[in-house]
């Protein structure tokens, strides 16, 4: 198919419709590859290409293929701003989160990007220092100005449960890691459940009762897990051993591994997450408490690296894959059915993995 070349002012003569790059030699702007373009050239209406750059499937093969064709050959890219403009849909879920340090909340946020990528949407991260009211507002508005279509907040501290942060009413939304089921859509792994299933293994190999090495105080997920360990021991009859506070980092686990090192009672501990296991297996190896001969560790989150600790880490399986599934077809179902937040908590079931850092209780 022979091309007509159109001369546009302050563009050279022989140049016709310019493609790739941002500019042409001499600093002037080049003229932008339009969708009349990418019809002339493919010999077919500006409505087919249009069809086509909307994935719609009443276009055949042949003429799908011509019509990518000339997109790839022009460098010719689909205005999706515009599109969404004219369609009133952006797919772009964005995610409010207050950290991406901690394992929970950055592989939560792989999981929802991922799991976004398959149904054609993105994802727009806005990350929040400070969790007040007015820099929650103010993250809601950046969204709005983003243009998105919901609202995935991922809240690991008691705010929207206390009352202190209220999200706006009429927003797309799901929250993750909160006890605020009575006003929001909630997702959360079962934070009480997996902390039962660490106790009870623990009791089960005979031991006489379980220290625990907590996460943040702020932290949702890390009190419900403090108080599942409290509840389990005291339904089982047995003595409650004072916790000892962390903050989710190996440095932690290791200053409380120094000072369990000490009790002669302390047989088995149940650690907030696998990198305060990972600090309580270092504490131990270097006062000469052998693991898990003399004492026994279990983690929560089974990170990748767990598998490969010295002893490999027994350890409470999260699914954060599909957490983040989860979390991505709530707010699509909000999107494409036009309904609220429906309030309510869906929780995701843990396992125990049980490896070579527990063993029967020492006589």
């Amino acid at each position: 198919m022979d091309r007509v070349d159109r001369e546009q002012p302050g563009t050279p003569p022989a140049g016709g419709v310019q493609r790739g790059g941002s500019g042409i030699p001499g600093g002037r702007r080049k003229q932008r590859v339009s969708m009349a373009d990418v019809a002339k050239l493919a010999g077919v209406s500006a409505q087919t290409v249009s069809r086509v750059s909307n994935g719609h499937p009443g276009v055949i093969g042949s003429t799908r293929e011509q019509v990518l064709a000339a997109m790839r050959e022009l460098g010719y890219r689909p205005n999706s701003a515009a599109r969404a403009l004219r369609y009133g849909q952006f797919n772009t879920i964005g995610v409010i989160l207050f950290s991406l340090a901690s394992t929970g909340n950055s592989r939560t946020v792989e999981a929802i990007a991922a799991h976004a990528a398959t149904e054609g949407y993105a994802i727009t991260l806005i990350p929040i220092d400070v969790p007040t009211q007015d820099n929650v507002l103010g993250a809601f508005t950046r969204m709005g100005e983003l243009a998105v279509d919901a609202v995935i907040v991922i809240m690991e501290i008691h705010l929207l449960d206390a009352g202190t942060v209220t999200l706006p009413p009429g927003v797309h939304v799901v929250v993750v890691d909160s006890d605020a089921g009575e006003r929001y859509p909630v997702v959360d792994t079962d934070q009480a459940d997996g902390a039962r299933r660490a106790v009870h293994h623990l009791l089960d190999l005979g031991h006489r009762t379980v220290w625990h090495v907590t996460g943040p105080r702020a932290s949702y997920a890390g009190q419900r897990r403090a108080q599942a360990w409290r509840d389990a021991l005291e339904a089982a009859g047995r003595p409650v051993p004072p916790p000892l506070h962390g903050d989710w980092s190996a440095e932690s686990g290791y200053s409380a591994g120094l000072r369990l090192a000490d009790e002669p009672g302390c047989t088995a501990v149940f650690a907030a997450n696998d990198q305060t296991a990972l600090g309580l297996l270092r504490a131990f190896h270097e006062r000469g408490r052998a693991v898990p001969d003399e004492i026994s560790v279990v983690g929560f989150d089974d990170i990748p690296d767990a598998a490969y600790f010295v002893p490999p880490l027994t350890t409470v399986h999260q699914d954060f894959a599909e957490v983040g599934r989860r979390c991505v077809q709530r707010v699509l179902r909000q999107i494409r059915e036009g309904c609220g937040s429906e309030p309510g908590t869906d929780l995701v079931p843990t396992r125990l993995v049980v490896r070579r850092s527990t063993a029967t209780a020492p006589r």
